[in-house]
C-alpha cells in the first residue's frame, strides 16, 4: 500500500522533502525540515530568491541566513528553478500566492501552476499537501482530477492532503516549529500520511475529517479575525463621533474575565491573509446560493479605514486652520505590521494614495521598509516609487501632520511628540505619559 511506503520513509528520514514556493511561508517550512535531518528541495519561479537561497542568504526577517548557511552546507537544503525535479521528491508542499482578482473572486492560478508541474512530474509513492489558502473543495476538486488524469489513482499511487498555513511574521513566539499543524486528506490513508510527515517538525498535528474542513478551518481562522476587527474598528469611528477614548473603553471591557476577547482598531488591515481570506469563503458561498452578509459588511468596515484615516488628518491640519492640500503629511510605518518588512495589502498605500488625491505633499519613514512601489497605474503620483526618508528633526518641525501607521519598535516616539505640531496616531503607540507630556496635539483613532 502506498502509504505504509510513504510512512516508512518518513518515519526513517529517507524521505526527500520538496516545497513550492519560498517565501513568508514556504522558506520557513524548508528550513524545519532540512534542520529535522530531511533532504529538502526548494522550487521556485524566482532566479535570485533560489540563487540567494544557494548562497546561504535569507531574504526572509523570520529564517537568518546562518540558518540556510549552516543546511546549505551540509547539503540537506537546496533551491532549484527546474521544476523537473518534483519527480525525485517524496513528498511535494504547494506554498504559493493566492490573491484576489479585482473583482475580489478567488485568484487560483499560482495553485494550478504548481499542480501543473506536480502532474508532469508525477510518479507512484508521492504524498502532495497543499498548504496555500484557497476555498473549501479546491483540493479534491481541482487538484485530484488533474492528477488522476496521469492515469495514476488516488491511495493506490499517490496520496493528496490540505494543511492550511499559519505564518505570523514577525512573531518571536509562535513559529513553524511550535504552532500547531491541521492536516485533511481527501482520504484516511492521505490524512495519516500528512500528519506523520508534519509531526515530524511540529509539535501538535491535529487531523480532521477531510481536505474540505481543513481548507475551511482555515478560512474561520482568520475571517474571525476579520469580522472582529471590523467590530472593533466600527467602534472606534462611533467613539471618535461621540468623543470618548476607544482605547480606554475597550481596556475596560477586556477586565471582564469571561465572554469577551480584546480586538484593536487599527488603519486598515493588512498582511496575506486577514484581508484577502474572507472573500474566499463568501464568494464559495455565492456559488451555493448563500449570502455571507456579516463577512461582506466587516470587509465594508475595514476597507473604509483608511479613509477615516485621512479624515482624521483633515480634521487635524483644519483645526490649526491649514488645508490639506498643500500640506506636508510624514507617514510613520509603511509595512502592514510592527517590525517586520511586509507591505502586502497595507494600509499605508491607500492612506498615501488617498492623501495624494487630495493634494496633500506625502512622504513615509519606515526603518524596515526602503521603497514602496505603487504597481497600480492609477495610483496618484503616476505610480512613481517612493523612497523611505531619514527621520531628522528638520523633518519633523516641517511636518504639517505625522501619521502613526505602523508601530515599529525602533522609532523613538517621544521625539515625535516633542518635534512635531500635530499627530494622528492610528495604533495607540503613545502612551499616557507621552500624551500628556506631547507639545504635540495628538488625535487618536
Amino acid at each position: 500500500m502506498v502509504k505504509n511506503e510513504v510512512t516508512n520513509l518518513i518515519e526513517s528520514r529517507g524521505a526527500r522533502i520538496g516545497v513550492i514556493g519560498l517565501g513568508y511561508v514556504g522558506l520557513p517550512l524548508l528550513v524545519e525540515f532540512a534542520r529535522n535531518g530531511f533532504d529538502a528541495t526548494g522550487f521556485e519561479v524566482d532566479e535570485t530568491k533560489a540563487a540567494a537561497i544557494n548562497a546561504g542568504r535569507s531574504y526572509i526577517g523570520d529564517v537568518p541566513d546562518s540558518a540556510i548557511k549552516e543546511l546549505a552546507e551540509a547539503k540537506r537544503l537546496r533551491a532549484t528553478t527546474q521544476f523537473e525535479h518534483l519527480k525525485n521528491c517524496d513528498a511535494i508542499i504547494i506554498c504559493v500566492p493566492t490573491p484576489l482578482r479585482k473583482t475580489k473572486e478567488p485568484d487560483v492560478s499560482y495553485i494550478l501552476a504548481a499542480a501543473e508541474e506536480i502532474k508532469q512530474n508525477l510518479r507512484r509513492g508521492q504524498l502532495i499537501v497543499l498548504e496555500s489558502t484557497t476555498y473549501p473543495g479546491t483540493t479534491d476538486e481541482v487538484l485530484l482530477p488533474m492528477f488522476e488524469e496521469t492515469g495514476l489513482k488516488l491511495d493506490t499511487d499517490f496520496l493528496l492532503a490540505f494543511s492550511p498555513e499559519r505564518v505570523d511574521p514577525g512573531n518571536p513566539q509562535f513559529q513553524t516549529h511550535n504552532i500547531p499543524k491541521v492536516v485533511g486528506g481527501c482520504t484516511d490513508a492521505s490524512t495519516e500520511a500528512a500528519a506523520q510527515l508534519y509531526s515530524q517538525i511540529v509539535k501538535e498535528v491535529f487531523a480532521v475529517s477531510s481536505a474540505r474542513v481543513a481548507e475551511a478551518a482555515k478560512l474561520l481562522e482568520n475571517t474571525f479575525r476579520a469580522v472582529n476587527i471590523g467590530m472593533a474598528n466600527e467602534m472606534a469611528r462611533l467613539c471618535y463621533t461621540l468623543n470618548i477614548d476607544t482605547w480606554e473603553v475597550i481596556r475596560a471591557a477586556a477586565t471582564k474575565p469571561f465572554g469577551f476577547m480584546p480586538f484593536y482598531p487599527g488603519p486598515g488591515i493588512g498582511g496575506h491573509c486577514i484581508p484577502l481570506d474572507p472573500h474566499y469563503l463568501s464568494w464559495k458561498a455565492r456559488q451555493h446560493g448563500f449570502d455571507s452578509r456579516f463577512i461582506g459588511l466587516a470587509e465594508e468596515v475595514n476597507s473604509r479605514m483608511p479613509e477615516h484615516v485621512v479624515q482624521l488628518v483633515s480634521d487635524g491640519l483644519n483645526d490649526a486652520e491649514k488645508p490639506l492640500k498643500g500640506s506636508r503629511v510624514l507617514l510613520l510605518g509603511v509595512a502592514y505590521k510592527k517590525d517586520i518588512n511586509d507591505v502586502r495589502e497595507s494600509p499605508a498605500l491607500s492612506i498615501i494614495d488617498l492623501l495624494r488625491a487630495k493634494g496633500a505633499r506625502v512622504s513615509y519613514h519606515d526603518p524596515f521598509v526602503s521603497e514602496v512601489r505603487f504597481d497600480d497605474a492609477h495610483t496618484q503620483g503616476g505610480g512613481d516609487p517612493l523612497q523611505s526618508i531619514t527621520l531628522t528633526d528638520e523633518e519633523l518641525r516641517a511636518s504639517d501632520c505625522v501619521v502613526i501607521v505602523t508601530d515599529h519598535s525602533p522609532i523613538n516616539y517621544r521625539r515625535i511628540t516633542e518635534l512635531a505640531p500635530l499627530i494622528v496616531d492610528t495604533r495607540n503607540a503613545l502612551n499616557g505619559d507621552l500624551r500628556r507630556e506631547s507639545r504635540a496635539r495628538i488625535i487618536r483613532l
